[in-house]
């Protein structure tokens, strides 16, 4: 088991967890299908929350006592959060861009972008996933445990696995390949990155999995399964060559959903605790006493093994072609690459 699924709430935690995910690959097809809704669901919500975080901290500054209380200043106050959810915002509209022929998305260099802002997502998990190394080992040497509190109080335990997934998500920024074939659909409903296959998606899903599940540990129920089963979900029934846009909606909408109601995973019957507490509490104000980081160790691996596997499988395809692997596509040959292919809008 990688989480406490048992007792009264064990309905209600599978049952939030169905709710994000097909709430989730609902809120994916509202928001490609349609230019209104790729500019309300980010664009316009995103001012707006904007808007509504400014006001907390300015009011947090102030001293008021509602936005002191507030649950997104006590419960998402990490630089990763909102780090994670501009640079996803980010991507969804560089994508845009591309898909509708806007602006500079019609330049053939911006093609690059994809490519850019997916690895600028990655790095900033990496660096969490090092700062809980760093802070485990400090923790180690002060107190004899890992454990560490994170400025959203929640106790983290960081330790070897957080380094062997941080490797794995650099490795992972090398396995993306063909960087500049990215397309617009015939119906301008998605931009296709058809050189990122299966294969890659897999590798993605082992490594950032394995980060919620040590950096996000109380969350990564949801942001970790159902997050990232919802885009692979799409693409994998319908929506071939379409991975990294339904990755990039679902990813902001769900950080703008977790930003303003963080009791849903936080303090609610839906909460759902991984194995690590293996206590069965998280108590902010209670240095845990016991951790069962087996399955942190476990999962580090498996990512780690996935991207090495992967990054040979594109040095001996790209030396075996004879293509520079990031600006040439080199798994033309497969069944994913002709299926999105096949979607590609055909320009004269």
């Amino acid at each position: 088991m990688l989480f406490q699924i048992y007792g009264e709430n064990a309905g209600f935690q599978l049952l939030g967890w169905l709710l994000v995910f097909a709430g989730l690959v609902v809120l994916n097809e509202l928001s490609r299908r349609t230019k209104q809704g790729g500019v309300f669901f980010f664009l316009i919500l995103p001012a707006a929350l904007t808007v509504y975080f400014v006001s907390i901290y300015v009011g947090a500054a102030m001293g008021a006592e509602w936005a002191l209380n507030n649950p997104t200043y006590v419960h998402m106050n990490s630089w990763f959060h909102y780090a994670k959810l501009y640079a996803a915002t980010a991507g969804c509209i560089g994508f845009m861009m591309i898909k509708y022929k806007w602006g500079i998305g019609k330049q053939p260099w911006f093609r690059v972008f994809p490519f850019a802002i997916v690895a600028i997502n990655i790095l900033i998990a990496v660096c969490s996933d090092f700062e809980s190394g760093i802070r485990g080992a400090m923790a180690l040497a002060a107190t004899g445990d890992r454990w560490w509190l994170s400025s959203e109080n929640v106790w983290l335990y960081g330790g070897w696995w957080n380094w062997v997934n941080g490797i794995a998500g650099i490795l992972n920024i090398l396995c993306m390949t063909g960087w500049w074939g990215i397309y617009s659909s015939k119906k301008h409903d998605d931009m296709l990155w058809p050189d990122m296959t299966i294969y890659f998606i897999i590798a993605y899903d082992l490594w950032n999995f394995e980060y919620t599940y040590n950096n996000l540990p109380t969350h990564a129920w949801y942001c970790g399964l159902a997050l990232l089963l919802a885009p692979t979900f799409a693409n994998a029934l319908w929506n071939k060559g379409g991975w990294i846009q339904n990755r990039a909606n679902t990813l902001a909408l769900w950080c703008m959903f977790a930003q303003v109601f963080p009791a849903f995973q936080d303090y609610s019957v839906f909460s759902t605790l991984p194995v690590l507490y293996s206590d069965g509490v998280m108590d902010a104000t209670v240095r845990p006493t016991t951790a069962n980081p087996t399955m942190q160790g476990v999962i580090a691996i498996l990512a780690l093994a996935a991207n090495v596997i992967m990054l040979a499988i594109i040095i001996k395809r790209s030396v075996e072609q004879k293509k520079n692997p990031y600006k040439n596509e080199i798994f033309t040959d497969h069944r994913d690459y002709r299926q999105a292919m096949a979607r590609v809008e055909v320009t004269r």
